[in-house]
Parts: structure tokens; C-alpha cells; sequence
């Protein structure tokens, strides 16, 4: 069975710092792309960032929003996908969730959550200005 376990949110305020965390279990995790997304109240849900988890390489991919302030990274050892947020804004408030895919859907499927079979349970990011 797929699990995915999302923690690390919290409150910070504007351009802190915060670490999410997403323990996965129940797969082959060098061989899945791992997304992460978030929802703010009213809005829809949209992709953050996501990580190719290739058994030899990882390839990651950003938001334009995010670029240069977010970070994604994979620690094969121990089934983890690490999001270092930095430089965070009042509009980066959100419930972050991710989510896993096997294999390594095209670049433009890679922003839809309808690609993603299994998700966690979300963390909460508040930002305060």
C-alpha cells in the first residue's frame, strides 16, 4: 500500500524559513515522481514543485512563482522528498500536500494533480506579513 506522510509546516513569518518533509512507503521509490501541491482557501489546487526520482539521477521541476526560493531534494535511504522553502511570502499560505506517481509523467502533466495516483495528508503553511 502507498502512504505518503507530509510534516514540517507551521507558522513563520515573511521571508522565514520552513522544511517540509514527505516519508513515502510501499513503493519503489527510485522509480516515481513525487509533486508537491498546495491549496489556499478559495483557490484551486496547484503544483509547487515535483522530483523525478530516477535510480541514478533526480530531476526536479518549479513553479515560477517559486523559483529560486524553493528547493526540492530526494533522499533515496530513506524514502523522504525534502521541500526547503525560503524566503517565504504571505501568498506562499497554504495547505502543501504530495503526492506520487510511478514513473515520470511528460513535463506538462507533471502541474496536474489528476496525474498523481496517491496523495498525503497535508501540512499547513501560514505566513505572517
Amino acid at each position: 500500500e502507498v502512504q505518503l506522510q507530509a510534516c514540517g509546516g507551521g507558522l513563520v513569518q515573511a521571508g522565514g524559513s520552513l522544511r517540509l518533509s514527505c516519508k513515502a512507503s510501499g513503493f519503489r521509490f527510485g522509480d516515481y515522481t513525487i509533486g508537491w501541491f498546495r491549496q489556499a482557501p478559495g483557490k484551486e489546487r496547484e503544483g509547487v514543485s515535483c522530483i523525478a526520482n530516477a535510480p541514478d539521477t533526480d530531476t526536479t521541476y518549479y513553479a515560477e512563482s517559486v523559483k529560486g526560493r524553493f528547493t526540492i531534494s530526494s533522499d533515496k535511504a530513506k524514502n523522504t522528498v525534502y521541500l526547503q522553502m525560503n524566503g517565504l511570502k504571505p501568498e506562499d499560505t497554504a495547505i502543501y500536500y504530495c503526492a506520487a506517481v510511478p514513473g515520470f509523467p511528460i513535463t506538462s502533466q507533471l502541474w496536474s494533480s489528476e496525474t498523481y495516483a496517491d496523495w498525503g495528508q497535508g501540512t499547513q503553511v501560514t505566513v505572517s506579513s
